[in-house]
């Protein structure tokens, strides 16, 4: 009987749950907010996608209709209904269009929308949410690229409410609005980040202009249709972008004493960066290192103020060197940051659990004019469109130690002398919630920031713009809160965002919102990469060179070590694809082996990272140490270890070499007749106790993306021309070390850098 009921069971139809599942077809817009002037046709695009991938195995249907928007049906658009159907056997994602007639009442108006819904009619097919067609402003003086920028300015300024004005003050970080890009519009935000690593899917220069576009269509959704203007990173080239040339860190820039190159150099990385659709870049930092221990000092030029001064060509490469330039498909807005003194910090200070970055700057007003300023002077001069605070403070000696002020809140400084005194009339963006580390004695530990006096310390110091990645809409309901109350004056507000709209004006922002795709051939290009390759060579400071060991020969037997070698993230060093950088394979480019073996070709190369594989027959020995990425906080000496890193990157920050660095240098030197050693790193290694064994020492800096840089000066392709940036300390006990320092003995000098010639035999 058992038996007999298992066959019959068998034999019946399977259960419900074996069926394949039914394919359900989604239609969706492809774009959230549809522009259109009014005469013409709002155009509705709409994408059907099935679960499966498939094509359609029944029809689709939806209706749709226009629905009520500020715009008046009749007068303003001609009312439409009806429905769309995708055919049974549509490839999915196959896509059909709606039309909507707008009119011409040639009246001067702003903006006005059409919300369109859309409804299914057939079981097994979902709609998403109905687009607006937006009916673009017109008519009014400020959309009137025939008048001044100060004229449209002052018109513009005038037809904004207070929302509007305090929404231009606010800049949210990407994140904080791709889920839903209509909260630009709804907080009318004037400006959109991406922080160190914050990217599309895919992460390709397509990709950054659909998202930036998408946001601008957001922004141009509202009323008066104030561009967003988006802002990211690019402070060695494009490094948030897969595929972008990522040049030498300044601290390598300096060492080429090549303005003109540093120029060029910021000209690609403002092509790069336009390509993609951002028109500002966070860069260039003119600070002054003045402790290496500091885990920002690459960003820096160098030591010298009268260096870093001669580098704010980087300023005219991202701009251009008139301010008709700005709207060029090959300029952005250029920041001078960390106004001012980050650089200057005195360890022990710092803040947020670091030892050094966001420090306190201790110092009098006469050597604080004397070392910090100058730079931001020649930005200024330069043209500079914007400025950046530094997070850290100042404290004046001249009144006695014990009252730093934070940057962001430094009166004086940023209005009395960076507004005043130096004349800036472009606009002040703070860091990174740079507001929140005001002090605010009514606050406690569990007090949400940033607080009301936050807010009101930093605009009635001279703050513009406010970068508040994921508290956007917090800072505009307590600044309306301060301006409402009379603590913020109109007059302060009305400043700060002319100064905001000046530069959105100058940057073609206005008459031409939208970017595009035109242009991302120029990513990461052929001439980028040999531009980058060039600047490499000259960042190459040779300082070590007995017997005139270097050039090498082109057919020399050379075994190749170390873990810098053939790792291009570490090469690369930080703010490159994430904040912190990334060790490995991270980008396109060279690493330093590859370009030994590309510049010679003929030469017999053995590599073994950790110098682990018989080192045979080979006459010289090149061995490449340094660091893994880092950047501001996580990179200082002594401060806290990068969790989310690799485990390289987790590594504890030190001027000294790790123990597998000198590892792989005493098993090399000691075998080979001799021995060049590379540092790759954002700062001096202390080198001093391995030097007698080294016949040669090259300081590489972090070179980037083009490693084959680093071999055409090893092989006498091209002669080592760079000079120290920094002073090169003989022990950490010396840190902090600088040019003109009483009992002044480093290992090697401020501008120290031996020379070699092309034309070398070279050894074998």
């Amino acid at each position: 009987m058992l038996t007999t009921s298992l066959i019959a069971a068998s034999l019946l139809p399977g259960p419900a749950a074996f069926a394949a599942d039914p394919q359900t077809v989604s239609v969706t817009t492809t774009q959230t907010f549809v522009q259109a002037d009014e005469g013409k046709t709002g155009m509705v695009s709409l994408i059907a996608s099935t679960t499966d991938g498939k094509p359609l195995t029944g029809n689709a249907t939806l209706a749709y209709r226009t629905a009520t928007g500020t715009a008046s049906p009749g007068a303003d658009y001609t009312p439409v209904a009806g429905t769309v159907t995708f055919a049974k056997g549509s490839a999915s994602g196959a896509s059909k269009t709606i039309s909507i007639p707008l009119r011409r009442d040639r009246t001067a108006e702003t903006a006005e929308t059409i919300p369109v819904t859309l409804t299914p009619s057939t079981s097994g097919v979902t709609a998403g949410p109905g687009p607006t067609v937006v009916i673009n402003a017109h008519g009014l003086p400020y959309l009137d690229s025939r008048l001044s920028t100060k004229k449209r300015v002052a018109d513009l300024l005038k037809r904004m409410s207070l929302d509007d004005k305090i929404g231009q003050m606010t800049q949210a970080e990407r994140a904080a609005v791709a889920d839903d890009p209509a909260k630009v519009a709804t907080w009318r935000l004037g400006s959109v980040l991406s922080g160190g690593g914050s990217v599309p899917t895919p992460n390709t220069p397509a990709a950054w202009v659909n998202m930036v576009n998408t946001f601008q269509q957001a922004a141009l959704s509202t009323p008066l249709q104030i561009p967003i203007i988006y802002g990211v990173d690019a402070v060695h080239g494009h490094g948030n972008v897969h595929g972008a040339t990522i040049f030498p860190q300044n601290i390598g820039l300096g060492a080429t004493r090549n303005p003109k190159l540093v120029e060029k150099v910021y000209h690609a990385t403002a092509a790069e960066v336009r390509a993609t659709g951002v028109p500002w870049d966070f860069a260039p930092c003119v600070c002054v290192t003045r402790d290496e221990r500091w885990g920002r000092s690459y960003e820096a030029f160098g030591e010298d103020p009268k260096l870093v001064t001669q580098m704010t060509t980087a300023v005219t490469g991202l701009q251009g060197r008139k301010p008709s330039q700005l709207d060029d498909p090959d300029r952005v807005l250029a920041t001078i940051k960390h106004y001012a003194g980050d650089g200057a910090t005195r360890y022990g200070t710092g803040d947020s659990g670091y030892p050094i970055d966001q420090g306190v700057t201790i110092t009098s007003r006469t050597e604080f004019a004397r070392t910090n300023l100058p730079p931001y002077t020649a930005g200024i001069r330069a043209g500079a469109g914007s400025v950046m605070p530094s997070f850290s403070s100042v404290d004046y000696t001249d009144d006695g130690v014990g009252n730093p002020v934070k940057m962001h809140a430094h009166k004086e400084l940023l209005t009395g002398t960076l507004k005043g005194k130096l004349g800036f009339d472009g606009f002040v963006i703070t860091d990174w919630n740079g507001i929140h580390q005001i002090p605010d004695p009514a606050a406690t530990a569990d007090t949400p920031k940033p607080t009301a006096t936050q807010v009101r310390t930093a605009v009635n110091a001279g703050i513009d713009m406010f970068m508040e990645p994921n508290t956007a809409p917090q800072l505009e309901n307590l600044l309306k809160a301060e301006v409402t109350a009379g603590r913020v004056s109109t007059v302060r507000i009305n400043d700060a965002v002319s100064r905001i709209l000046t530069s959105k004006f100058q940057l073609g922002l206005f008459d031409k919102p939208f970017a595009s795709a035109d242009r991302i051939d120029v990513v990461g290009s052929t001439q980028h990469r040999t531009l980058a390759r060039t600047a490499v060579a000259e960042s190459q400071v040779l300082l070590k060179n007995t017997g005139n060991l270097l050039p090498l020969g082109t057919n020399a037997k050379v075994y190749v070590a170390g873990r810098n070698a053939d790792n291009i993230g570490n090469q690369a060093g930080g703010w490159t694809l994430d904040w912190q950088g990334r060790s490995g394979d991270t980008i396109p480019g060279t690493t330093i082996l590859e370009g030994i073996r590309q510049v010679a070709p003929n030469a017999k190369v053995t590599y073994s990272a950790d110098a682990s594989a018989p080192i045979g027959n080979a006459d010289i020995g090149v061995v490449v140490v340094g660091e893994t990425p880092y950047a501001e906080g996580y990179g200082d000496v002594g401060g806290p270890a990068w969790p989310w890193g690799t485990d390289a990157q987790k590594e504890a920050k030190s001027l000294a070499l790790q123990p597998s660095d000198k590892a792989a240098i005493d098993k090399v030197c000691d075998a080979v007749a001799k021995c060049v050693v590379l540092v790759v790193s954002g700062r001096p290694q202390i080198i001093t106790d391995q030097l007698g064994k080294i016949d040669a020492l090259v300081a590489s800096w972090l070179p980037g993306s083009e490693g084959a840089g680093v071999a055409d000066v090893l092989f006498g392709k091209k002669p080592f021309t760079g000079r120290l940036t920094v002073t090169w300390p003989a022990s950490a006990e010396q840190v902090p070390i600088n040019i003109g320092d009483a009992n002044y003995r480093p290992l090697y000098p401020y501008g120290w850098g031996l020379r070699t010639r092309t034309t070398h035999s070279g050894h074998r």
